[in-house]
């Protein structure tokens, strides 16, 4: 049986191994590239036909992925994309890089999760290793995946299959952490697995982490994203106390990180956004829920950073107030929707919450993005306007929810009637500017 498990190292370190990656998003296509330009034959799997059918054109879809780069590999035979999960039988290591959303309730969603396994396991074979990147609680790689890829076979973990946790660590819009130089945890079901999986990913990855378990894996996810949830939410907090106070949070913060040790510097904003931080942290506060435990830091955090869009909205309103003009029917503008600058992420965004609030309220909002044309949003939608300046001219307020580097915005506080400035973009230029408030 140690053989088999020879026979794969053999072929992985010689790149004679085929990879299947197995969802092309934000995680999925910069990873294929990444092993496509190591020198493995990739084959991505996603059930999206337009996404296959972009790659095998040799387009990008994705910010990290150049379309010149996803051209070349495909020209040269080293990635291709297709909806057919058959190909799996002919490939050696497969890397899991689905969505794990959450549902309404709060409960976490594996959905794509059970249903790529449910694929998977049609054609899993001796002589595989499988590495999930989706992030989810402790306990999922063992407790869900191991079951389904090994009772209906005659696979052994740790044997001649191999199985491991490897949580994904993209972050948007980054050009000094990407893919190819994050640091990657890696722990397996058995001390096997983790050396295969680990010297898979270290033909490609220039740092491999192992870890002793999947779980310390998929906690140790869970701890990164918790940490900066939980340290997003006392700085807002500390906004709406500095609000309060009469005190200009923004002042404060930069104060304090003059600290030279002891302090870490987080910034208040709308809310939360992206793939990850507001939402890992939950798949650990379900977890811990159901072994009688309550996770209080998390959820506070949570419920802090959920409404900062609901203060947000109530800035605005009381703004307007100051200036004899009702919420209703007032013009607003939302300068960015991305959850971050520079990116063309929508992902759980604080803007689809302010705009959808506003929207309640009656407002007549618009918002501006160079990254997003249109927005399509629970029972709503709407384009981009084209004329940002023009446009934060016409406009009774302007709420600057992304601070794009495009944006001038001298010029913004120069023709706007009023800014609400929730990122602090405008500087000491926003300070005490009649034109102005600041979170």
């Amino acid at each position: 049986m140690n053989n088999e498990r020879e026979i794969l190292l053999e072929k992985i370190k010689s790149k004679q191994a085929r990879v299947a990656i197995l969802g092309l998003g934000y995680v999925g296509l910069p990873l294929a590239t990444v092993f496509a330009d190591a020198g493995f034959a990739v084959f991505g799997i996603d059930t999206d036909p337009q996404k296959v059918e972009s790659i095998l054109a040799g387009k990008s879809y994705i910010q990290d992925v150049s379309t010149e780069s996803v051209a070349r590999l495909v020209s040269e035979g080293k990635l291709t994309a297709t909806t057919d999960f058959s190909v799996l039988g002919n490939v050696e290591a497969v890397s899991i890089c689905v969505p794990t959303p959450l549902r309404k309730t709060g409960d976490p969603d594996l959905s794509f999760i059970l249903d790529v396994t449910s694929e998977l396991v049609k054609f899993v074979h001796p002589g595989m290793v499988v590495v999930l990147e989706s992030t989810t609680y402790p306990g999922t790689t063992r407790e869900i995946l191991l079951p389904k890829l090994t009772e209906a076979s005659s696979l052994c973990i740790g044997e001649n299959f191999f199985l491991a946790f490897s949580p994904e660590r993209v972050d948007p819009g980054r050009d000094d952490w990407t893919t190819i130089n994050t640091p990657k945890v890696i722990g397996g079901i058995t001390k096997s697995c983790s050396v295969v999986a680990s010297t898979w990913y270290d033909q490609a990855l220039q740092t491999v982490v192992p870890v002793s378990s999947a779980e310390v894996a998929e906690m140790a996810k869970l701890l990164e994203n918790t940490f900066r949830m939980i340290n997003v939410g006392l700085v807002n907090e500390m906004a709406l106390m500095c609000r309060r106070l009469g005190v200009d949070v923004w002042e404060v913060v930069e104060a304090a990180a003059t600290k030279p040790f002891g302090f870490m510097k987080f910034t208040p904003g709308p809310g939360l956004g992206g793939h990850c931080i507001p939402i890992d942290p939950l798949y650990l506060s379900w977890k811990l829920r159901t072994l009688k435990y309550n996770a209080r830091f998390i959820d506070l955090a949570s419920e802090i950073n959920t409404n900062m869009p609901r203060y947000v909205v109530s800035i605005i309103q009381d703004a307007l107030n100051s200036e004899l003009k009702p919420l209703k029917d007032s013009r607003i503008l939302i300068l960015g929707a991305a959850y971050k600058p520079n990116i063309d992420d929508l992902r759980e965004s604080p803007a689809l919450d302010v705009i959808g609030l506003l929207r309640q309220k009656g407002a007549a909002v618009t918002y501006h993005d160079p990254y997003i044309s249109q927005i399509q949003h629970e029972d709503w939608e709407m384009e981009s306007l084209t004329d940002v300046t023009n446009s934060a001219r016409e406009a009774d307020c302007v709420v600057i929810i992304t601070d794009h580097a495009s944006y001038n915005f001298e010029e913004l506080l120069d023709v706007s009637n009023l800014i609400i400035d929730t990122r602090n973009a405008l500087g000491d230029a926003g300070h005490d500017n009649p034109k102005v408030v600041r979170l």
